[in-house]
């Protein structure tokens, strides 16, 4: 699951989330190997003629756009965030792409973790209330994994507030 329950001291707990990541950067160089070997094969019927010249600076091109794009995509997907719950307080951070921070803290006692069925941007969208706001919390994660994290967390704030 891509979020874990780290091993902290006695009053304290932490969770941290962050998305899945289906290419790892073993596969990023696999890939690209794949795909020049694939884009050699045409080129090697050119080699020697005026033509390769022609179609050298498209490959280029298109290789260039694919490493770009693979790179800005791992860049928008660098999100981490850090739930920590103490007996007196709950604090969110939210470490976002391109050095992007959001935080937020709230009372354990009035904090409200809600599930959202349908009406969120995502199915079982979570999202914790308190402190006048409500924010949400592991988005980037699949419907299974968001509806384990709510079972999980309202678990946690249970035992937290003394109401379990």
């Amino acid at each position: 699951m891509p979020y874990q329950w780290l091993p902290v001291h006695e009053d304290e707990q932490r969770v941290q989330l962050w998305p899945y990541r289906s290419l790892p950067p073993q596969g990023f160089v696999i890939f690209f190997g794949i795909t020049a070997c694939l884009a050699a094969v045409p080129l090697l019927a050119v080699i020697g003629s005026p033509v390769l010249w022609g179609v050298l600076p498209f490959v280029v091109a298109n290789f260039a756009a694919m490493w770009w794009g693979l790179k800005r995509s791992w860049a928008d997907a660098a999100v981490v965030e850090e739930l920590r719950l103490w007996p007196d307080r709950v604090t969110l951070s939210r470490h976002g792409p391109r050095g992007r921070r959001a935080q937020w803290e709230a009372n354990p006692h009035w904090v409200e973790v809600r599930l959202h069925p349908k009406g969120g941007p995502v199915p079982d969208y979570v999202t914790l209330r308190g402190a006048g706001r409500e924010v949400e919390i592991g988005a980037f994660l699949s419907e299974e994994e968001r509806r384990a994290l709510y079972g999980e967390l309202c678990d946690r704030m249970r035992r937290l507030s003394g109401r379990a």
